[in-house]
């Protein structure tokens, strides 16, 4: 951690999201962490079929919206999914149905965020942090 961050850099949440999808299910798991360090940890298990694809989509959406009501307007988004990173920073288009309802639905949220970055990360280091399996409480 810096000792002394540049003033762009004051006051910058950081959320890491992954999404997973596997034959017994799928589900997300984001974290969220502050300028000064406090940390929201949240999973999600679907109760739909998702692909991994639309599962990243899931905790981008679902972490973006709980920065949203907390009134964070500047975050940067750490992600492993190519796709998701390239569709959101207009590297790539989006061309399937779920794919182009994914990128609207982002768009409109955008304007919620004085400083939105998302940057792509190796898979490891999210799912390190977010894997909605390590989140989860255990099953009774």
């Amino acid at each position: 951690m810096e000792e002394n961050p540049s003033e762009s850099e004051k006051g910058i949440w950081k959320l890491s999201v992954d999404g997973s999808s596997c034959i017994t299910g799928s589900g997300a798991g984001l974290v969220l962490t502050s300028p000064d360090g406090w940390t929201v940890e949240y999973s999600l298990r679907f109760k739909f079929k998702a692909t991994n694809n639309e599962a990243e989509w899931e905790a981008l959406i679902a972490g973006l919206t709980i920065a949203k009501h907390l009134e964070v307007r500047r975050i940067e988004v750490s992600s492993d999914s190519q796709l998701v990173v390239g569709l959101t920073n207009g590297e790539y288009e989006a061309r399937e149905d779920p794919m182009v309802k994914y990128i609207s639905h982002f768009q409109g949220m955008k304007s919620a965020f004085r400083v939105l970055r998302i940057l792509k990360v190796p898979e490891q280091k999210t799912s390190e942090q977010t894997s909605y399996r390590n989140l989860q409480p255990p099953k009774s």
